[in-house]
């Protein structure tokens, strides 16, 4: 009997027993082998850093230099072999090409010799004579470094060694200071060259630096506009959410219509010579399309859920409610904006180094140039894993953060008398318990963010060459998929953090136990939930419309010697990243008000001896939606049964 009572009570712990909800009552360390990964990959990083310091040279790019090594406006150190390298260019900031109106691209490298000058010639010099003037007058030397120029007219071969003549005017480019020719005929196939045939990066960065006014000054309008949407949100009513729609619709016709009369303009100017300006064509017909698709989507989205309009103005009344127990909840983006900044200001300084990793050599006549040093790429792709997992390393802490707030509000007894600094309480037990949790859920993301870069790169790579339609279409099906994924991932990356600071579990056992807990109560809010998010995707899509469609104003007037389609492109991520930043508050506090809720109706009953969490007007706001949906489906039934009996033989 003995015996049998052990075997009994040892078959009785076998069973596993369900894990019950315990809001903040336990707490411990959570994924900790997780947190020390990402130590040791923050170590690598490091490394690259300091490498990158200690091998780059970020001067050549930003200054530029000219063929014998000398980076222009700096002293230089010579290059062994390079009889004309090492020489002090304190006073010769600008980089002048010496055949600007035949250059030509062999093997990535400009054709022309290249010299740094204290000034470009801003009026055309058409004999040696007035070279040798221009040089005697301005101290700027347009030959070769070591002919002096009391000898530009005197010995035979001067002309090897200067400018074809004739030589055009030209003004120095914003930023880089290179001498950009004036003459149209000489502009067009300079331009051509420098933009067209160079590689992207520098035709993206020439973009963007012949118009950093424009997109200095779009992105502080996308700035302002996602704080004038945050506070709508934050005080919003009936009558305001009909006239943000009114202005989603007005805003997304208004932006198409304005793309189609742009590329019409464009295809009937006949006087689109460069390739440049052929790009931006084409890129605004592929914005003209792809807006008209996303416009009809979600027109016909909004008139399907037209009449949720009220119901989801209490949702968000309630989230309001929320927030305002802890206001300083709205200002969590701001932080979270500039460390994000200071992190992708720090990153780009350290890839700009990497590139300028290289070795000097001596080539032909005594001219240098720099190869890159064996293992920089392998360096690039760690660099790029890392930009990737860090932010969304951060963008996951303040989810983590915000729930944690709303967690620590939601299970309080006392209403009247809210807990004393709640975000603050949220961040120190996120640092002290819980950055292994978000160390792996931003892991996740990044697993599933490069192989769509990979993918992106392969189709862009594919759609260069003729017959690789097949390939193209099974890359870009892919890249659907694990868009999908992502975006799957989230949300239940979300939920995890969520019940991570309501039970103090890890990463897998909060995601699987936010899983089915949301299972069970879907029927409670999930459609109600899903409108909500929608109506604050299309703040951000306000916020983006408004800002394209001032770009579209202003990179109007400048179509020449720019790939603006590139620069507006990025404006309209920045938009919406900021916009994101901003609103993405609300939909963390939506997501882990229902969650809560969901855990409060698993753990109380309402009764004396279990009341619930939740205040008076969130419990009507619930009863209001269950009884929507015990009507909808007694409709539904109701249908159903006279179907059946009309069908049902007599």
């Amino acid at each position: 009997m003995q015996c049998l009572g052990a075997e009994h009570l040892d078959s009785a712990e076998r069973i596993p027993t369900q894990r019950q909800w315990r809001p903040q009552i336990y707490r411990k360390c959570t994924d900790t082998a997780w947190l020390f990964l990402f130590f040791l990959f923050w170590t690598g990083l490091v490394f690259i850093m300091g490498y990158s310091v200690a091998a780059g040279a970020t001067g050549r790019l930003l200054f530029g230099y000219d063929s014998f090594g000398n980076v222009c406006g700096k002293k230089n150190s010579p290059v062994e072999g390079a009889p004309l390298s090492g020489q002090d260019m304190t006073q010769k900031k600008h980089v002048f090409f010496m055949n600007s109106c035949n250059l030509e691209v062999k093997d990535v490298r400009l054709s022309s010799t290249v010299l740094c000058v204290s000034s470009c010639p801003e009026e055309q010099l058409d004999t040696l004579e007035e070279v040798q003037l221009f040089a005697n007058t301005s101290g700027s030397f347009l030959c070769v470094y070591n002919l002096n120029s009391f000898n530009y007219t005197q010995i035979p071969n001067a002309d090897l060694l200067c400018p074809r003549l004739p030589v055009p005017p030209s003004k120095s480019f914003p930023l880089f200071n290179r001498c950009i020719p004036q003459t149209p005929e000489c502009y067009s196939l300079f331009a051509s060259v420098l933009i067209n045939d160079v590689d992207s990066l520098h035709r993206i960065l020439s973009g963007i630096m012949s118009g950093r006014d424009t997109v200095l000054g779009l992105c502080i309008l996308a700035f302002a506009l996602s704080l004038a949407m945050m506070f709508t949100f934050r005080f919003i009513t009936t009558l305001l959410v009909h006239i943000f729609i009114a202005l989603i619709v007005l805003g997304l016709l208004f932006v198409c219509s304005v793309l189609w009369w742009l590329y019409y303009d464009y295809t009937n100017d006949l006087s689109i010579e460069l390739d440049t300006e052929r790009e931006n064509m084409k890129c605004l017909l592929g914005f003209a399309i792809v807006s008209t698709v996303i416009t009809a989507v979600l027109l016909i989205l909004i008139y399907v859920l037209r009449k949720r309009i009220k119901l989801t103005v209490e949702l968000l009344q309630v989230t309001n409610k929320a927030i305002s127990s802890s206001p300083f909840l709205l200002f969590q983006p701001l932080w979270t904006f500039a460390i994000l900044i200071f992190f992708w200001v720090l990153w780009v300084a350290v890839l700009l180094s990497l590139g300028t990793a290289g070795a000097a050599q001596v080539v032909e006549g005594g001219q240098v140039e720099y190869k890159p040093l064996s293992g920089i790429r392998y360096m690039w792709w760690y660099h790029l894993i890392g930009l990737i997992w860090t932010s969304e390393f951060i963008l996951a802490c303040q989810q983590m953060a915000v729930a944690g707030t709303v967690v620590t509000c939601y299970f309080n007894r006392n209403k009247s008398d809210p807990p004393d600094r709640p975000i603050l309480s949220s961040l120190s037990i996120l640092f002290c318990y819980h950055q292994g949790t978000v160390v792996k859920g931003s892991f996740l993301i990044t697993v599933v963010r490069i192989p769509r870069a990979v993918l992106m790169y392969v189709y862009n790579t594919l759609k260069e060459k003729q017959d690789g339609a097949l390939s193209r279409c099974v890359s870009q099906c892919c890249c659907c998929c694990f868009w999908c994924l992502d975006k799957c991932l989230r949300h239940l990356n979300q939920n995890a953090y969520t019940t991570t600071a309501i039970n103090g579990t890890d990463f897998c056992t909060s995601a699987k136990d936010a899983l089915k807990l949301l299972s069970k109560n879907s029927s409670h809010f999930t459609s109600v939930n899903c409108f909500g998010d929608f109506i604050i995707f299309l703040g951000k899509v306000l916020v983006v419309c408004f800002t394209v469609f001032g770009g579209l104003m202003a990179f109007n007037y400048h179509r020449v010697l720019q790939v603006w389609a590139v620069p507006l492109l990025l404006v309209a991520f920045f938009a919406y990243l900021v916009a994101h930043s901003f609103l993405s508050v609300f939909e963390t506090v939506l997501d882990a008000l229902f969650l809560c809720f969901a855990v409060d109706l698993e753990t109380n009953d309402g009764s004396s001896e279990k009341p619930y969490f939740m205040d008076q007007e969130f419990l009507n706001f619930v009863k209001r939606i269950n009884k929507l949906n015990t009507r909808a489906q007694r409709n539904k039934n109701s249908l159903t049964s006279e179907e059946g009996t009309e069908l049902r033989p007599l």
